[in-house]
């Protein structure tokens, strides 16, 4: 889930615990001067993985030496952003062994010695911690490697190390600011410090923005990647529900949870999809997504992409909200038109408020409890075994924990039934059935390839306190659905970065991104973060 709020907490107990996971940084990070953001030549900021590739291929550069930049850069810059809660102690020694495969010309894929920040709450078997931002799980031991890190590993990638979150994904307190986890201290905003990095995939998004991986996965339930690539200025891919597995991640729910790469540019988001995405039999939605992405991400990168296609234009309650957010806007939807797209407007897709009260809320808080108890079983390791367990942690341990309640855990402890309840079912069934509708017949009465709407307003402050977000349904109706969702740069609101959005149908991922693409060739409208302390 994502949440823009609130107050953020600071006690030495937390510190103390970030400290302690980040410790690898300093025992491992190269003791030479920090990274400029520059290695062998190559501009980390600007380079795509397949530049990043070439220059391996040719000697140029090594993965030892582009794992040492990253962890530079970390070094540098984190204690400023929080982004990276813990660094793999084995980076380096896997980006040499990345670099003998190559001598040998035995690469083992697209991402062959690419170093890759993953979410916390992504499950790695070696010696980092998997927390979801808890110290509950500092002694979680996962027995086995998350499908999709199993397919990074297949495809070369170097596991850099795990990103910040809010903790529980936004799951534990309404009151917890986005960002904010007990292992990881509050992420800041790469552009303007005291801002909202949004969230849960707060830290994967900043970490892509400030240049501390080649690439980043965040997970999303309810705009937890998009949001935060949107205030961010970087590319964040929601896929639809099974195109990537949820196998070894920290659950909120198996109806919305999805996996997706967080990245600079579509050309590394689709090169990294295509690699984590597979079937994987712990996962049944992931056998109807087989066969949906072609063979070829490749053929994805087509700068004409939006030519003849008719794109519909989300306004109503995401435009007159914010002055800025209308006039990038507005020059999007003037692009779209001149890469030769047909704009429809008055294609608004209906208000998901009432349906996330009645059905959605309900729903996803039984799913919660039977799928986190499920998982916190299956776990090995000394940690809480059940979701009344995790509560009285947290009552336990206000120290390290922060003095946040649990409201939100215990609304889903309180649930009665299970997945087999009637009531529960009727609730999803209505839920997602009212979602789908909500896409699927605003782009058929239309005759719409695709929606377009602003992501996101730009991030207030840190601190902010509000009855919610105006923007909250842009994420919502696509995350009950199962839809893809994707965000890419569009411009700025002063040095607040801001996010245009494309929507679609189930399965429609490679269309999205064929039109991300040609918007993003087009207008380059994305920059690099100065990492402001507060606006001017």
């Amino acid at each position: 889930m994502r949440s823009f709020v609130r107050t953020p907490l600071r006690c030495a107990a937390v510190a103390a615990v970030s400290m302690a996971l980040l410790a690898p940084v300093a025992a491992r990070a190269d003791t030479g001067p920090a990274s400029d953001g520059r290695v062998a030549g190559v501009d980390l900021d600007g380079v795509t993985i397949p530049g990043l590739q070439q220059a391996m291929d040719a000697g140029r550069l090594t993965s030892a030496q582009l794992t040492r930049a990253y962890l530079q850069r970390i070094r540098q810059l984190n204690p400023r952003l929080h982004a990276v809660v813990t660094v793999n102690p084995d980076a380096a020694a896997l980006a040499r062994q990345s670099d003998a495969r190559r001598r040998s010309h035995q690469g083992r894929g697209p991402l062959e010695g690419i170093p890759v920040l993953i979410k916390d709450n992504i499950d790695t078997a070696d010696r980092q911690p998997t927390t979801a931002g808890s110290t509950a799980l500092l002694g979680s031991r996962p027995a086995k490697d998350a499908d999709l890190v199993r397919r990074l590993r297949e495809a070369g990638a170097v596991v850099l190390g795990k990103a910040n979150m809010s903790e529980w994904a936004n799951f534990r307190d309404p009151d917890i600011p986005a960002g904010w986890s007990a292992t990881g201290g509050q992420t800041r905003n790469a552009y303007v410090l005291d801002r909202s990095p949004c969230g849960s995939s707060s830290g994967s998004a900043v970490a892509a923005a400030a240049s501390l991986a080649a690439v980043t996965i965040g997970t999303e339930t309810d705009g937890s990647i998009v949001c935060p690539s949107s205030v961010n200025s970087v590319v964040g891919v929601k896929p639809s529900l099974g195109v990537v597995s949820r196998g070894g991640i920290v659950p909120i729910t198996a109806r919305h949870d999805s996996a997706g790469p967080i990245a600079r540019n579509v050309t590394d988001a689709a090169l990294t999809l295509w690699a984590i995405a597979g079937t994987d039999p712990v996962d049944p939605d992931t056998a109807p997504a087989a066969g949906t992405l072609p063979a070829d991400w490749r053929t994805i990168l087509d700068p004409n992409a939006l030519k003849g296609k008719r794109i519909g234009v989300w306004r109503q309650g995401h435009t007159g909200v914010d002055a800025d957010v209308d006039r990038v806007f507005e020059a999007s939807v003037q692009r779209l038109k001149d890469l030769g797209a047909t704009v429809v407007e008055g294609t608004d897709i209906p208000e998901t408020d009432t349906m996330a009260g009645e059905h959605m809320l309900p729903a996803v808080l039984t799913e919660f409890k039977h799928d986190l108890n499920a998982y916190l079983a299956a776990t090995p390791g000394t940690h809480p075994r059940n979701l009344a367990e995790l509560i009285s942690y947290n009552d336990r341990h206000t120290a390290t924990e922060g003095t946040y309640g649990s409201d939100i855990l215990q609304m889903a402890q309180d649930t009665h039934g299970d997945l087999d309840d009637p009531a529960y079912r009727s609730h999803r069934q209505a839920a997602t059935d009212q979602a789908r509708h909500a896409i699927d017949d605003t782009l058929a009465a239309y005759r719409l390839d695709a929606i377009v709407t602003p992501t996101e307003l730009p991030a207030p402050a840190i601190d902010y306190r509000g009855e919610g977000n105006a923007f909250a349904t842009s994420t919502r109706a696509s995350a009950v659905a199962g839809y893809p969702h994707i965000t890419v740069p569009a411009g700025y609101a002063g040095p607040l970065p801001l996010g245009l959005s494309f929507l679609g149908t189930r399965f429609s991922d490679t269309r999205l991104l064929g039109y991300a693409y040609a918007f993003e060739q087009a207008t380059h409208a994305r920059r690099a973060p100065h990492y402001l302390p507060t606006l001017p």
